[in-house]
């Protein structure tokens, strides 16, 4: 598996109150990095940017997600800043709309964020 490139797995922060219900259209996965070199049965070295130096470049199988390396994608770090355990914070650009929803009991309000 050396030489194949891979996405890096990254999750929104920890007791942060996503935006979306579930974030489903958050970052999942960054990248694509080349794997280096095998450490371990599950352990792999990849080479990372300079941008990462806050990552820890020897990783888990379960960060990891295999990437089918094409040449007509163009992949940007700079939409995700990173924190040292690989989390990172969301914050809303605009809102578009907001509601109340009447509950048997209470009120609920929402909010559509972009």
């Amino acid at each position: 598996m050396e030489g194949d490139h891979v996405w890096l797995r990254v999750s929104p922060m920890k007791g942060v109150i996503g935006f979306r219900k579930k974030g489903t259209l958050s970052p999942r996965f960054i990248g694509h990095f080349e794997i280096l070199s095998r450490v371990g049965e599950v352990v792999y070295k990849l080479a990372l940017p300079l941008k990462l130096s806050v990552v820890h470049h020897v990783l888990l199988v379960s960060m990891l997600q295999k990437y089918v390396l094409d040449e007509s994608h163009v992949l940007s770090l700079d939409l995700v800043v990173l924190g040292l355990d690989l989390t990172f914070k969301e914050e809303p650009i605009a809102i578009l709309d907001s509601k109340v929803q009447k509950l048997r009991s209470k009120e609920m309000a929402s909010m559509k964020m972009q």
